[in-house]
């Protein structure tokens, strides 16, 4: 941990390993053109794309998920042969002598622009320990160029962390999608692609997901799940507005959303459904409005139902919450800092038992009241496991301090630090490799 509770820039904690720093490498950053993305809410109007710049080739055309490996013959048991005992491995703690600091790392997911990539973003990963990396931006290089990125990260984080570093983007469709450049198919908006037939969608779902596999990257934080109501897709900036709806009833968002998670999984990559508890009737986005808030939604809403049936289709996928207010829900607290929402209805009502990732708490406006840490510390205290840190990569040591800290003065809190990472550690398990 490096700032964040009036310690001087620098200084070590006591008690506290330290890695000696290098200097961050550039050179996987060559030939990487990127404009900034705020956060996942897809606030600001993205970059376009120069003519001829991009794959526009079907998704047929993309790497596809790997071949299916085929089941060896089992040899038959002999009459005198015994039940193998359990491997001591397979009840082992996964945890079982990491230290705090390493799993709140695993908590973490930390933002890179890849245009300019910056020292905060390896320092999170080496000194902090963080085990998630946010690929934002737009991205005009290719595939080979991505992987080659991603695989440096990876190098650097393995200093850091017992496990495997996990890399996300956001790639829906339409105008939010970080990767663009040869390799990357051009997807259409969710708007369009609720027009396909599932099972034509899902196909093509597999092919994107195949280029990102084929990128490095193991999460995709798509697809949005978010119902907005017809007629009203001009009035709600975050989502109606860019097209990222797939259409206006639960019944084609169920679809639409159902199909692309499930093409994301068919191809190896984590889905990540999204902005629990819905972003549909907002009137301003979080990434640049504060005091968004939600009048209409309760627990038993049809756009609650959406994500219900949504998580159950999709066994292995993400949640992300999102930090609106839900004044019929919790009018005290934004989503992703509400025990109410996370622990009350994601995990209980609904039974999601999954990781939950926060949408940005670095750089959104709606959540900029609370210190970097305050808002690390109430998005796990609510249920989260993640905590998202897409654009503003430097507030991430705060985070991680802020988090020690608290698990050390509180049980219960360490507790669902604990919880929290063996989510995550048993999702990345989950991953091909």
């Amino acid at each position: 941990m490096r700032r964040g509770d009036g310690r001087t820039p620098g200084a070590e904690r006591p008690g506290r390993a330290r890695a000696r720093r290098r200097p961050t490498t550039v050179a996987a950053v060559a030939g990487l053109a990127l404009v900034a993305l705020g956060g996942c809410t897809g606030g600001g109007t993205a970059a376009p794309t120069p003519a001829g710049s991009a794959s526009s080739g079907s998704a047929s055309s993309g790497p596809t998920a790997g071949p299916t490996a085929t089941p060896s013959a089992t040899p038959s048991a002999t009459p005198s042969s015994a039940a193998p005992s359990p491997s001591p491995s397979a009840t082992r703690d996964p945890l079982a002598g990491w230290t705090l600091e390493e799993k709140v790392g695993q908590l973490l997911m930390v933002g890179v622009n890849v245009a300019r990539p910056g020292a905060a973003t390896r320092a999170a990963l080496v000194e902090d320990h963080v085990g998630g990396l946010f690929l934002h931006g737009r991205s005009q290089a290719s595939v080979e160029a991505v992987r080659e990125l991603v695989d440096g990260y990876r190098t650097d984080a393995r200093e850091g962390s017992r496990a495997p570093l996990l890399v996300s983007t956001d790639q829906e469709g339409g105008q939010v999608q970080v990767l663009q450049g040869p390799g990357f198919s051009r997807i259409p908006s969710a708007v369009a692609q609720a027009g396909l037939d599932p099972a034509a969608l899902r196909a093509d779902a597999a092919g994107w997901g195949g280029e990102l596999r084929a990128a490095g990257v193991d999460v995709n934080l798509a697809p949005v799940a978010d119902l907005v109501p017809e007629g009203s897709a001009a009035a709600n900036p975050p989502i109606g507005a860019f097209d990222r709806s797939y259409g206006f009833t639960p019944a084609s968002v169920v679809a639409g959303a159902g199909a692309f998670a499930g093409g994301m999984l068919d191809a190896g990559v984590v889905p990540t459904i999204k902005h629990f508890p819905g972003l549909g009737r907002v009137g301003a986005n979080t990434d640049t409005s504060a005091g968004v808030t939600d009048e209409v939604t309760t627990a038993d809403a049809e756009s609650v139902d959406v994500f219900r049936e949504l998580v159950d289709a999709a066994p292995g996928a993400w949640v992300m919450t999102s930090t609106a207010v839900y004044a019929r829900i919790d009018d005290g607290a934004p989503a992703a800092f509400s025990p109410a929402v996370v622990d009350g209805l994601l995990r209980e009502k609904l039974g999601f038992d999954g990781v939950v990732v926060t949408d940005d708490l670095s750089a959104a406006e709606q959540v900029q009241a609370w210190s970097p840490g305050e808002r690390a510390v109430r998005a796990i205290a609510a249920g989260n496991d993640v905590v998202l840190a897409s654009a503003r990569p430097g507030v991430v040591d705060e985070m991680a301090d802020a988090l020690v800290d608290r698990a050390e003065e509180d049980p219960a809190f360490a507790e669902q630090v604990d919880e929290a990472a063996r989510r995550v550690l048993a999702s990345k398990a989950s991953l091909p490799r």
